[in-house]
């Protein structure tokens, strides 16, 4: 571990703790996008709608196990950098079992409220039974899907991160190739979908636990799972809550407005769902590859705040950003020049794929900004400072974005509405800066 967080290079430091969580966010990228290429042979736009509703309640499901994953992750790698061992063990145990219960819960809840849940997230008569087929095997996957998502961000934290890494594309390995098998073999359509999905949570769960038990065998005190290590510490809990849950708010209310944005273009009809839902998952490759190198990123930053030293942590901070916006600026290019084509490759009806592209022209605008943003939220997730990432978050889904959706609505329709991300990108990057330069002001002083 060593190894990784006291790397003297900044450059390869980075690297090496960003380029693997780039890789597990492009891998997971791409099974949802192999679910949307699959679904898409059918060649019934409702399908792709329904795939395209259902990806909020998805998103929430991940967003509650950041609460453990993102917040245990912030914990533990502050701890490890003070050298309280003991204590990171503690909380690696507690995030672990409190995953799984929360998994349970949801799980419950989700299968009894099931058509409620489908109303409330924009299905119409067109899309409705594909919409309660997908999200049914999902809510049932669902304490594997929280399990995968929380431990990737615990194994980064404790030095794991190619078996991290490894672990996420074996599950989105599966995905894919049950996606094949359950969608166009099998003809299940949104329901193989959704059952893939939860299969390839469940594969990669395993993977994940058979490397805590051989840390465990080999008398790692880190790696302490036993039941009777179950440990309920009051503070331990309250810091990893703290940091958690402003981690988890960002995708749950990133689904709520996306929910909301759903219900708006449902306005326009199933096909203008169809074409934003693969416009947006063109449109997730730079989203995602951002946020994996700023979680990539964040225990490194967390780690040296942890021992005091306030100059590396800025340098790495300030590499970091750089590395974002050159990536952002070079899938904004890419998309302004090849949207049509990359729109080809999920529709075959004309009308939808210069629908699709004009929706990808407009979004990808926002790609540079998300270097910033990303870094600046895990920054403060890092520091432990929940109530300034909490302010980005709020302000990102809450302030700005359902607000400029309603009024950009009103000026230019279908256009405006999918307009609002990154014009609120643009605006939310601006406040960034300001938090994180007046943060640097306090620390200096």
């Amino acid at each position: 571990m060593s190894n990784v967080f006291e790397e003297k290079n900044l450059s390869k430091a980075v690297l090496m703790v960003g380029l693997p969580a780039m890789l597990g966010q492009l891998t997971t990228l791409i099974y949802n996008m192999a679910d949307t290429f699959f679904v898409s042979l059918t060649k019934e736009p409702a399908m792709i709608a329904a795939v395209t509703l259902c990806t909020p309640i998805l998103l929430i499901i991940m967003s509650i196990a950041c609460i453990f994953g993102m917040g245990g992750s912030s914990v533990i790698a502050r701890l490890l950098g003070k050298e309280e061992k003991k204590q990171a063990a503690s909380t690696l145990n507690f995030c672990t079992y409190a995953m799984i219960l929360a998994g349970v819960i949801v799980m419950i809840i989700g299968l009894l409220f099931l058509p409620r849940i489908v109303m409330m997230i924009g299905a119409d008569e067109v899309n409705m039974g594909y919409t309660a087929d997908y999200l049914l095997y999902i809510f049932i996957g669902t304490p594997f899907i929280m399990l995968s998502n929380g431990l990737i961000h615990l194994f980064r934290s404790t030095g794991l991160i190619k078996e991290g890494t490894l672990g996420l594309m074996i599950g989105n390995g599966t995905n894919i190739i049950l996606d094949f098998l359950f969608i166009n073999i099998f003809g299940w359509g949104a329901a193989g979908a959704a059952a893939a999905t939860s299969l390839g949570f469940v594969i990669s769960s395993l993977y994940y636990l058979l490397c805590l038990i051989k840390k465990n065998k080999n008398a790692d005190p880190l790696f302490d799972l036993a039941p009777s290590s179950f440990n309920i510490e009051i503070n331990m809990i309250k810091d990893v809550v703290k940091i958690g849950i402003p981690g988890a708010l960002i995708t749950v209310l990133m689904s709520v407005a996306n929910i909301v944005l759903n219900n708006y273009i449902a306005i326009y009809g199933s096909d203008a769902v169809a074409s934003y839902g693969i416009a947006y998952k063109i449109d997730m490759v730079p989203i995602m590859l951002s946020v994996g190198l700023s979680q990539g990123v964040a225990p490194l930053i967390g780690y040296w705040f942890g021992a005091g030293n306030q100059q590396r942590m800025g340098s790495i901070m300030r590499l970091s950003m750089i590395y974002g916006v050159i990536l952002g600026v070079f899938f904004m290019l890419s998309f302004l020049f090849f949207g049509p084509q990359l729109s080809m490759i999920f529709l075959h009806q004309d009308d939808l794929i210069m629908q699709t592209s004009s929706f990808l022209r407009i979004l990808c605008l926002s790609a540079p900004a998300l270097g910033i943003i990303n870094m600046v939220t895990s920054y403060f997730q890092a520091l432990g400072k929940a109530l300034q990432s909490l302010s980005i978050t709020i302000m990102r889904n809450a302030v700005l974005f359902i607000p400029a959706v309603m009024i950009l609505n009103r000026m230019g329709g279908l256009q405006g509405v999918i307009a609002a991300q990154p014009v609120v990108e643009g605006i939310l990057m601006i406040i960034c800066i300001i938090l994180y330069g007046k943060d640097k002001i306090i620390k200096a002083k």
